[in-house]
């Protein structure tokens, strides 16, 4: 279950929006193999807070598209040696029968500044960054080379399957 809190006032929130990102959730996660119920909290919030939130969470002072905070723990490099994983989720990541991914947070404002700026519909921009968010949360990263090409690629595969294109 995605659950979402909206604490800016910019960008209209409205039942449909939430629905779309709630069914790119769904597709990634079984695109990537998760085929039990999951948690995962979306905070909307404006260019301001997620700048907040970065510099207390990541020492950078500056605002940001999205972040994500995985409550998984995988082992470093698995992800990338077996590049669709069958995930083994142990019952200490579980509440009830639903596996808590994490949390996700999102700047709306700068998903409609980032739309804009590369030419793409907010759906778009906001579908991406929903997938980037999901694949943290499970594990992926694209901190060095290696990982960020299969990241991009993870990315744009799921995005073109849900016929999401820029």
């Amino acid at each position: 279950m995605l659950y979402t809190e909206n604490r800016q006032n910019k960008i209209e929130v409205t039942d449909e929006f939430i629905n779309k990102i709630t069914e790119v959730c769904d597709f990634a996660l079984k695109e990537e193999g998760v085929d039990i119920e999951y948690q995962i909290s979306l905070l909307f919030v404006d260019n301001e807070e997620i700048q907040e939130i970065n510099n207390e969470t990541r020492n950078i002072d500056r605002e940001t598209d999205v972040l994500s905070f995985p409550m998984l723990d995988f082992e470093e490099g698995k992800v990338y040696k077996d590049m669709y994983i069958n995930y083994d989720f142990d019952e200490t990541f579980k509440d009830g029968e639903e596996l808590i991914l994490g949390d996700m947070v999102l700047s709306l404002e700068k998903a409609l500044e980032q739309s804009e700026e590369y030419g793409h519909s907010y759906e778009r921009e906001v579908s991406y960054l929903v997938v980037h968010s999901i694949l943290h949360l499970l594990g992926y990263d694209h901190m060095v080379d290696e990982e960020k090409i299969i990241m991009r690629k993870r990315e744009e595969e799921i995005l073109n399957k849900l016929d999401i294109r820029r």
